[in-house]
């Protein structure tokens, strides 16, 4: 009788300050860049746009997602991505969305995008600019103010 547990293949992701992590192939293959790199025989993964930390929190949310999604465990995948992004600062949110978009791991990216979202509902534009560093487009605070002023107008005659 053959053996019921087969060899898991493991892969080393290597991240951009060089420590490198051990991973189930089959959990790392959430990532279509890791699995690109894996059907072109890569076992040690080249990361050089995802620094440790960050690559620590990705493979900890690709672990939990690895598991088959169930009736029973649903609730516990849906109460763990809410700790997830819950109380990380901006910078950090910004730093995973980069990296899950390297990684082209589409379902993190959709919660670390919406979690942004949520987070900056009902806030005024200027506390959104400063959230994503957006320095204003305006040469002065009058051409700024002339354009404030005429966006009112037009949002009067709606």
């Amino acid at each position: 009788m053959a053996s019921t547990t087969a060899q898991k293949k493991m892969l080393i992701l290597k991240s951009s300050n060089g420590d490198e992590f051990e991973i189930e192939e089959s959990i790392a293959v959430q990532s279509i860049t890791i699995k690109n790199m894996v059907e072109d025989d890569y076992t040690i993964i080249p990361l050089p746009n995802v620094d440790t930390q960050t690559l620590i929190k990705i493979t900890e949310y690709m672990m939990k997602h690895a598991v088959e999604k169930t009736d029973t465990n649903e609730e516990e995948i849906e109460n763990f991505d809410k700790e997830f992004v819950n109380g990380k600062s901006y910078r950090d949110l910004f730093q995973l969305v980069s990296a899950a978009n390297y990684l082209d791991i589409k379902g993190l990216l959709d919660l670390l995008c919406q979690s942004i979202a949520d987070r900056i509902k009902n806030k005024s534009a200027n506390a959104v600019r400063k959230i994503f560093n957006i320095t204003s487009d305006y040469s002065t605070e009058e051409e700024e103010e002339k354009v404030r002023v005429e966006d009112e107008i037009d949002h009067s005659t709606d």
